[in-house]
């Protein structure tokens, strides 16, 4: 082989490894998000317990919030 093919097939290589590495380190980073994922909707849904333990009625609260959007309103007056 000649010096320059070398040099091209050394440098495919490097590529296909540095995109080989970045993609399991993207593939771990999306495994920890979805374990942050998860924590985060189990403490939701203790709130939510303890919410409707203390006889908050979100389905209520959630259906009058959609009706006050269905208005096409700018969000500063939904939130008012």
């Amino acid at each position: 082989m000649a010096k320059t093919e070398i040099n091209k097939e050394t440098n495919k290589d490097e590529q296909v490894g540095f995109h080989k590495g970045s993609l399991a380190t993207l593939a771990k980073e999306r495994e920890e998000l979805l374990r942050i994922i998860q924590i985060v909707e189990q403490l939701m849904q203790m709130h939510i317990k303890e919410l409707k333990g203390l006889g908050v009625d979100l389905e209520k609260q959630a259906q009058e919030t959609a009706k006050k959007l269905k208005g096409n309103k700018p969000i500063e007056d939904v939130l008012k």
